[in-house]
């Protein structure tokens, strides 16, 4: 069970109060049993569970979890004491109203009353299966503290060479052809903070395509670094000699650099997209 308090809060006070008649709102009434005895409320008990602390409204609101400590209840009002748990991220609403049924809030006016409800729901258990978790930054570049995939974005790794332009158009097409927008990433490395932008595109993508087409050494780092952080990579290639002994037994996608050759590569490249979007 988790309590879940609705009301705008002043973060940094630690402080909280709520009318006792908006006690166990959008509460079954077995459960709320389980906390009252007769007229009174069982505070401690309540201080027992972990709480999902809400502003009102179900978009970019953020949402803590944490403890409610030394609650009180002063005539018509409980006050409390609350303390964050810096384990866990902040949530947007968002995030929970999309998961709502899952958190039993299943009314959408329970988003926009305040109120103090106990849910009879594991909320650890949905923070892992449902909230992006903390991850190990590097130093040599920067990553966002919780991954931000843009599910309509690819990405192709692949040497800053004229002759691979009409390659690149082949894997965009093959892109556009399942929904995706593909960017090219090589030509960032010719300034000064490439590494930064290359990094940022790969973390953001939904698919990334690397052409090992002449061992350059820059597409594998990058095939590296999409492989270290999950991403679906395909590995393109003009001769397979190119690809790396320790890659080999990953599948990839040989192709010619003729227009005959490029037209296969856009179909075998729309049908893996496909396979990992699920389409």
């Amino acid at each position: 069970m988790f309590n879940l308090i609705m009301r705008a809060f002043d973060w940094a006070s630690g402080r909280g109060t709520i009318g006792v008649g908006r006690m166990f709102e959008y509460t079954d009434a077995h459960i709320a049993a389980q906390f009252r005895q007769g007229e009174d409320i069982l505070l401690d008990r309540l201080t027992a569970l972990p709480c999902l602390f809400m502003g009102e409204g179900w978009g970019d609101e953020i949402a803590y979890v944490g403890q409610i400590n030394r609650p009180r209840r002063m005539g018509r009002d409980v006050t409390f004491e609350f303390s964050l748990d810096a384990e866990v991220p902040p949530i947007q609403n968002r995030t929970i109203y999309e998961n709502r049924m899952s958190l039993d809030m299943p009314e959408d006016f329970e988003f926009s009353r305040n109120h103090w409800a106990v849910k009879d729901v594991d909320l650890y258990r949905f923070l892992l299966r449902s909230v992006r978790p903390r991850r190990q930054r590097p130093t040599v570049f920067q990553i966002p503290e919780h991954e931000n995939i843009e599910p309509a974005l690819a990405s192709a790794m692949m040497p800053f060479d004229a002759g691979f332009a009409a390659v690149f158009d082949s894997i965009r097409l093959a892109a556009g052809n399942v929904g995706l927008l593909c960017r090219r990433a090589d030509d960032i490395w010719e300034n000064a903070a490439i590494i930064q932008d290359v990094v940022a595109l790969i973390d953001r993508s939904r698919i990334v395509v690397c052409d090992c087409t002449g061992r350059n050494p820059n597409v594998f780092y990058e095939a590296g670094i999409a492989h270290t952080l999950g991403r679906e990579v395909i590995l393109i290639t003009q001769n397979e000699n190119d690809i790396p002994f320790d890659l080999r037994h990953l599948r990839y996608v040989r192709y010619l650099n003729n227009a005959e050759g490029r037209a296969a590569l856009i179909g075998t490249l729309q049908g893996r997209m496909q396979t990992i979007l699920g389409h």
